[in-house]
């Protein structure tokens, strides 16, 4: 059944992708290029409903095995809470991408779905077992925590999507990576919906990848950035630090990028939400690597992230420590090259070559 859901899904985002393309013109869900964009010509948006409704048709026909996995009591009342939170998620990208609604106006989307997730669901970061400390119950700030973190990782897919196929490209393979973790933990209600999701993505991208013929716009920005966070919580809630951090290793390109333009961003004395053209993607293109180039780029550094993810899922407590302090090295190492905290911002590099001298 669930190859059946897959295949469906894959063919679905292929053929709905097209005719949303055309519903997009009607409605004038289209995007005009600005000093921000590296498009030079008007493109249609709302792709991200050919993804939402391929999804939609996987989960469908998956459903009799996800009853089965309610049934065994491991799947819980999810589905329908992350199905009503990620409508009005693509609710409120559909009304973006037709009329550019104000930030407040899709952060109150964003909030009316988490709180969706969080109530109807049940689904909450309630309990971290600490290395060398013990357990560590969050108590009333499990509902902040947990709407701040699926806040926080739809806005982080969201401002990736400045190159053609990245955001779509970048969230497939944190997909790709869930499903492997998942299937390697037993997860079996978060193994299907990655998967189904994953496979609804790779079909948008065909139209998607350099030169797009579609944007996902916000629609699919802010869907594919929801349900990553959701689907991340249910993998890895209630268990040790170690194990939460893998989905913050898995998203490390979106997380990266959105952390370091709030650094950038507050060093320059800006509002951190004050729209820029310093993000990862722009400044690859800025050291001289094409469209293509740069996204194939981003797409290895995030299957760099993923495969980083599997292995400290496998390691030892102090083995973890070590890998989480070489990936920070490397993080920072790559950002004071590039700049993206600022061309200025380059703190172990100056470091390093005093302690050479």
């Amino acid at each position: 059944m669930l190859y059946v859901s897959l295949l469906a899904a894959f063919v679905a985002s292929i053929l709905l992708t097209p005719l949303v393309k055309k519903l997009a013109f009607r409605i004038g869900a289209v995007d005009a290029p600005n000093y921000r964009k590296v498009h030079a010509r008007i493109m249609p948006r709302l792709g991200g409903l050919a993804i939402f409704l391929a999804f939609l048709i996987g989960i469908a026909i998956s459903s009799p095995f996800l009853i089965n996995v309610f049934t065994d009591g491991s799947g819980g009342p999810y589905l329908l809470a992350i199905v009503l939170g990620a409508c009005i998620i693509v609710a409120t990208g559909v009304i973006d991408d037709m009329r550019e609604i104000s930030a407040k106006a899709k952060m109150l989307g964003q909030l009316i779905a988490a709180l969706i997730v969080v109530f109807v669901g049940g689904i909450q970061i309630e309990v971290i077992n600490l290395p060398f400390v013990g357990e560590l119950n969050f108590g009333l700030l499990s509902i902040p925590l947990t709407i701040l973190w699926i806040v926080g990782i739809t806005n982080a897919i969201n401002l990736i999507d400045g190159l053609d196929g990245l955001a779509a490209g970048v969230s497939s393979i944190a997909l790709l990576t869930l499903s492997v973790m998942a299937f390697s933990m037993g997860n079996m209600f978060v193994l299907p919906v990655a998967a189904i999701l994953a496979v609804a993505t790779i079909g948008f991208l065909f139209y998607n990848f350099h030169p797009a013929k579609i944007f996902m716009g916000d629609t699919g920005a802010l869907f594919l950035g929801f349900m990553i966070s959701v689907l991340a919580l249910l993998g890895f809630k209630n268990i040790t630090v170690v194990s939460f951090i893998i989905p913050v290793i898995m998203l490390g390109v979106p997380i990266s990028d959105t952390f370091f333009a709030i650094v950038r961003r507050v060093r320059m004395k800006q509002k951190w939400s004050d729209p820029d053209k310093s993000h990862l993607h722009h400044r690859l293109l800025d050291m001289g690597f094409t469209h293509r180039q740069t996204v194939l780029i981003i797409y290895a550094i995030a299957m760099m992230f993923g495969l980083a993810a599997v292995i400290f899922s496998m390691a030892k407590v102090w083995g973890a420590i070590l890998l989480i302090a070489v990936i920070l090295t490397a993080i920072e190492i790559f950002v004071e090259i590039i700049g993206l905290a600022g061309k200025n911002y380059k703190p172990l590099l100056n470091f390093v070559r005093i302690f050479n001298k």
